[in-house]
């Protein structure tokens, strides 16, 4: 039960749809959608139109999308995997003949896979949509070409990229004056809403073929890219099947490889074999989930990658023996790790949970990567493109080097857990790599200390950067638990953006016929009901 002389938030609460956002202008567009007879993925999608537009550090249509979707509830969950792939001019060879390390260059065009968000919302509008793509991007215009007020988390993350905006074509676009738009001023985006209205119009075509593709091509190409209009208009995101491992009495579902939903299941495995005590936040308790992340990511980095291109063995990495060994402390020593894929790291995505009135659940990502991307904009189009392609690895024969039509790793994962056949919480966190664990820390709260989903998202967060021997934790961390770690040899520090991470989530009470949501403090965001059919 909530302590209401502590600040913080309630769960909201509704009957016949709910949606959670990282932002209330993307939030109202969903429930708008839910009002008008769409399904979840119709509001999905366009609250995450919208904060294309918004919340242009964290997504945008130049980015990446994953999905789960449950009609009606039931545990038959379908997946998308909307990654973009590299160029089939790339090549690893020529790369490294250039002079390239180990990570390419954040601004380099080699990092700008071909985004696969806009396919990615046809396909699953097609599949489980109901509304024309027309009015579901309706909001997302009416904000590109008429303004929205900035928000007060996107705004600070903004005024922090100032530097990486000003270096190339987006800030004309992007920028007031040379600096980032203040907190509270309106913002246009005429460009893009242009780039609106033609997917509006013509559909997929209107991003990969025509005249938005020839803007992106032209300007890659411009700055020693190796893109086609074939790369474009070629690309397919695909219909998946999603992975699954049992966590106490639920079963938790996420993407398969190449996204790191398979590392959130492993991190579940190895906390299932440990008693969790009563208090979430006991220096016990949070050393466990230290460890724990260490050895999860140490296989990440080693084995994770494209399956069409490298042998992920699923069922090795959720195996009960895995999971045994790791938890002993014991990692496998056939298993090269001296690669950490430091460019993982990252703090900007959009994750967005619905649940409409026929129970259809929604969890839905879309990210750009690193905060506004590569920080590349084509010019015509207003599409600021992202820099997934940092991802890969330049060392030739690992499982995740780059390579012609190649997906890279990939941090963004939208998660759900079901029980008795049913869709029971619908959930996802921002903030990089930090997701797999994120989705781990807040599963646990909620499922071995009975912790509501608003309470376990505020919950004070840390996180082991991943090739480092250094721990992020939040400032809201208890001194006392921050001394006992620190006791322990674990070298705490700040994190490098404001907060870690974020996280929106909805439980569906079957019993009552409630659904409750939750939007984190740490983002502009809320989550909203729809009581009415």
């Amino acid at each position: 039960m909530r302590d209401f002389q502590k600040n913080g938030r309630s769960v909201v609460m509704s009957t016949h749809g709910m949606a959670a956002t990282s932002h209330p202008a993307a939030t109202q567009a969903a429930v708008r959608i839910l009002e008008a007879g769409g399904t979840a993925m119709d509001a999905a999608i366009a609250a995450c139109a919208v904060q294309c537009v918004v919340e242009p550090g964290s997504t945008g249509i130049g980015g990446d999308c994953f999905a789960l979707y449950s009609e009606k509830g039931t545990d038959q969950i379908t997946a998308y995997n909307g990654a973009g792939c590299a160029p089939q001019a790339i090549s690893i060879d020529a790369l490294l003949a250039a002079g390239e390390k180990k990570v390419l260059p954040r601004q380099s065009p080699h990092v700008v896979t071909v985004p696969g968000a806009v396919d990615a919302w046809f396909a699953l509008t097609e599949k489980f949509g109901r509304l024309p793509m027309d009015r579901i991007l309706e909001d997302a215009i009416r904000f590109a070409e008429e303004g929205y007020a900035v928000a007060p988390r996107s705004g600070t993350d903004w005024a922090a990229n100032t530097q990486l905006l000003a270096a190339t074509a987006a800030r004309d676009i992007m920028l007031v004056d040379g600096k980032a738009p203040a907190i509270g001023s309106v913002h246009r985006q005429p460009q893009l809403g242009a780039t609106f209205r033609k997917i509006a119009e013509k559909g997929r075509a209107g991003f990969y073929e025509g005249e938005v593709a020839e803007d992106i091509v032209s300007y890659l190409r411009s700055l020693g890219g190796v893109h086609t209009m074939e790369d474009f208009a070629s690309y397919r995101g695909e219909f998946v099947q999603p992975v699954k491992s049992q966590f106490r009495d639920y079963t938790v579902h996420e993407c398969p490889p190449p996204g790191q939903g398979i590392i959130a299941l492993l991190l579940l495995n190895i906390l299932q074999g440990m008693e969790p005590g009563t208090d979430p936040l006991s220096p016990e308790r949070l050393k466990a989930e230290i460890d724990a992340t260490r050895m999860a990511y140490r296989m990440r980095d080693a084995l994770l990658a494209d399956p069409r291109f490298a042998d992920v063995d699923v069922d090795y990495l959720l195996s009960q023996e895995l999971a045994t060994q790791l938890r002993a402390g014991d990692f496998p020593q056939q298993f090269d790790t001296s690669a950490t894929n430091a460019a993982a790291e990252h703090k900007d995505t959009v994750y967005i949970s619905v649940v409409d009135k026929d129970r259809n659940c929604a969890s839905f990502i879309n990210s750009v990567f690193h905060p506004f991307g590569s920080g590349l904009m084509a010019p015509r189009s207003g599409v600021l493109l992202h820099n997934r392609g940092q991802s890969f690895e330049l060392t030739k024969g690992h499982p995740n080097c780059i390579g012609p039509g190649k997906r890279p790793l990939h941090t963004i994962i939208p998660g759900m857990a079901t029980k008795d056949g049913k869709v029971q919480l619908v959930f996802g966190v921002m903030g990089g790599h930090y997701q797999a664990m994120g989705h781990a820390h807040f599963l646990s709260k909620v499922i071995d200390y009975g912790y509501d989903v608003q309470a376990a998202s505020d919950l004070p967060r840390l996180f082991p950067v991943p090739g480092t021997d250094k721990v992020e934790f939040e400032g809201t961390m208890p001194q006392a638990v921050r001394q006992a770690l620190e006791q322990q040899g674990y070298q705490l520090i700040a994190p490098a953006s404001p907060a870690i991470g974020g996280c929106q989530a909805i439980r569906v009470d079957w019993e009552n016929g409630v659904l409750q949501g939750a939007s984190d403090h740490r983002k502009d965001g809320c989550a909203m009901g729809v009581n009415r059919s």
